[in-house]
């Protein structure tokens, strides 16, 4: 196999606190294979300065949608079938682009998208994937506009993005089935949200038994559910019934975030997706109720984020932007982690603790022997200003997946 050496680096492996002054990455075919400051290699290799500056794990997104193009989650379904693909495609190389070599969507990514990944027909990141999220009838998921009628009359709804499941029965047929499409999660809905008015935001999703089902056939798998849940009456569910990650859990309290570090469950906020919605709501076409909400849900954010991280929540990191205007700032979830947590434990969110929730700890999110050989090269020191990820473009210098220069700017 080739051999690659990245030397001369600032390292963070994504693990430890310490930063390695004068590193070495040795890098055997897409593997890492050594690691460490002032290693020799006598042999031939691909040798790849990085001139002192910061080098650590590839970024990865634990909420990311990559089939929806816009905010129009109604216009979304309608789309037609290539010209979502093309948008998925533009949206996973901006990911790369900006620093994501993985990414685990968060409801509508599909298993063409994994193929065309895999195949090397889009040039992304690594990508996990739930198929369709599940919603009950009526519920935040349920992207039916209100008195649309089905031609069949049956109700039932299947969009781009999820699909309505009502009772234990559906239920485990409709996780098989995502399973079935080669699904690495399965995500639900258990509260209502902010970007629709579709269903009140503290509105209980699903019955106990019907999440039970969800969470039994995912443990069939050797797998897990990813619940959207704003609220911390859902968020106790999550912990009581066996939801591995709790996506957003922007009202958790104190008392509840224990529940969750001695559950060992993880949370993955989104602050950017509240930040810029709130922002921009007017102009997204969402409705004034959808905007009071999201504004009033902004205010608790940020200390539900702090009482997870003291009360020892493994915190993940994750965007939940729609479109490549807003995904421009997808890095800005981590300036924002860094108000209420140390840069470093934001790294690690971003890095090993998002690994280990797409189930690849010691594969994914580190620098250390036998990971893969997914690292980025900054023009900065995130542990001390994490606004280096503002600008990801300029400040990012090369983006590694599987051992490959995906993109090189050393020299723009």
């Amino acid at each position: 196999m080739s051999i690659s050496i990245f030397h001369s680096a600032r390292l963070f492996d994504g693990l430890n606190e310490a930063v390695i002054e004068n590193a070495s990455v040795i890098v055997e075919g897409n593997r890492i294979r050594e690691v460490g400051a002032n290693l020799t290699w006598t042999g031939d290799a691909r040798r790849i300065d990085c001139a002192g500056h910061f080098l650590m794990p590839g970024l990865i997104d634990a909420h990311y949608h990559a089939n929806t193009p816009s905010y129009d989650f109604y216009g979304t379904d309608r789309m037609h079938p290539a010209l979502l693909a093309a948008h998925a495609g533009r949206l996973l190389t901006g990911a790369l682009d900006r620093g994501y070599t993985t990414i685990r969507d968060a409801g509508g990514g599909d298993v063409g998208l994994k193929m065309a990944l895999d195949a090397g027909l889009i040039d992304g990141p690594r990508f996990f994937y739930p198929g369709k999220a599940l919603t009950q009838t009526g519920g935040h998921g349920d992207m039916r506009r209100r008195g649309a009628i089905e031609p069949c009359g049956c109700g039932a709804y299947a969009g781009v993005i999820t699909r309505a499941v009502d009772g234990p029965d559906e239920m485990r047929k409709a996780v098989r089935e995502e399973f079935r499409q080669g699904a690495t999660q399965i995500k639900i809905f258990l509260s209502g949200g902010v970007s629709t008015d579709l269903a009140p935001i503290d509105m209980p999703h699903f019955t106990d038994a019907e999440i039970t089902v969800a969470v039994e056939e995912a443990a069939r798998r050797g797998s897990y559910v990813m619940a959207h849940c704003h609220t911390d009456e859902g968020a106790r569910r999550c912990v009581e019934l066996g939801v591995r990650t709790i996506e957003h859990g922007s009202l958790i309290t104190a008392d509840t975030a224990a529940m969750i570090a001695a559950a060992g469950a993880f949370v993955v906020p989104t602050l950017s997706a509240g930040e810029l919605i709130g922002a921009h709501a007017a102009e997204l076409g969402l409705p004034a109720s959808s905007a009071e909400k999201i504004r009033a849900v902004n205010r608790r954010t940020l200390e539900a984020v702090e009482a997870c991280a003291a009360a020892g929540v493994r915190l993940g990191l994750g965007c939940d932007l729609h479109g490549d205007a807003f995904l421009q700032k997808q890095n800005r979830e981590l300036v924002l982690r860094g108000q209420v947590q140390k840069p470093v434990d934001v790294l690690r969110s971003a890095t090993s603790v998002n690994a280990e929730i797409v189930q690849m700890q010691g594969q994914l999110g580190q620098i250390t022997p036998g990971a893969y050989a997914d690292m980025i090269l900054l023009a900065g020191d995130p542990m001390t200003d994490l606004a280096v990820f503002d600008e990801p473009l300029r400040n990012i210098l090369l983006v590694v997946k599987s051992g490959r220069l995906a993109r090189d700017r050393r020299q723009s």
